[in-house]
C-alpha cells in the first residue's frame, strides 16, 4: 500500500520542474543562483528584436520582485538606465537582479554592509548611491538606522523615556 501511494504521488509531481531548474553558482562568490532552463547571463544584443526583449525581461524581473520597496527602487532606476547600458553592465545587472530580496535590501539601505564581491558591482554601487541620495534628501537621519545596525524602532519608541510610558503603547 505504500508503495502505491508514492508511486501516486510521484505522478502527481511534474518530472519537468526538477530538471528544469539548475543551480550553479555565480559570479557573486558565496551567493548560489537558481534559474530555470537557460542561464540568467546570457545577454543578446545582437539585433534591434533581442535588445528590446532582453531589456523588456530585465525591466519586468526589477519592477515584479514581489517585494514593494525593491520594485520601486530596481524599476525606476532600470527603467531610467537601460538604454544606456552596454553589454558589461547588463551582466551586472543580471547578477543584482539574481540577488535574495532580504539581502539586497538590507544591503541597500545599509542595514548590513554587503559582500565584497556585491560591493564591487558597478549596477550595485549606482543603485546603493541613488538610495542613499534620496536617504539624505527626504528622511531625517534620527528616523533611520545606524549604518550596520537594524531599525528596530516602533510603536514604543518613547518607552522608558521621561515624560514616556512605563509600559504599553499609552
Amino acid at each position: 500500500m505504500a508503495s502505491l501511494r508514492q508511486a501516486l504521488l510521484r505522478l502527481r509531481k511534474p518530472p519537468t520542474l526538477r530538471s528544469a531548474y539548475t543551480f550553479h553558482r555565480g559570479s557573486i562568490g558565496q551567493i548560489s543562483r537558481c534559474s530555470g532552463g537557460t542561464t540568467s547571463n546570457e545577454v543578446d544584443l545582437s539585433d534591434e528584436e533581442s535588445t528590446r526583449r532582453l531589456h523588456n525581461r530585465l525591466l519586468y524581473r526589477s519592477r515584479q520582485r514581489g517585494f514593494l520597496e525593491l520594485d520601486l527602487i530596481l524599476g525606476k532606476w532600470v527603467e531610467e538606465n537601460i538604454r544606456s547600458m552596454n553589454e558589461t553592465t547588463i551582466r551586472s545587472l543580471v547578477d543584482v537582479l539574481d540577488l535574495e530580496n532580504p539581502d539586497l535590501w538590507k544591503w541597500l539601505s545599509g542595514q548590513e554592509q554587503p559582500p565584497d564581491a556585491v560591493n564591487n558591482n558597478p549596477v550595485f554601487k549606482a543603485i546603493h548611491g541613488k538610495v542613499l541620495q534620496n536617504l539624505s534628501k527626504h528622511a531625517a537621519p534620527s528616523t533611520r538606522a545606524d549604518p550596520g545596525r537594524p531599525w528596530v524602532r516602533g510603536w514604543d519608541d518613547k518607552r522608558g523615556l521621561d515624560g514616556g510610558p512605563s509600559h504599553g503603547n499609552q
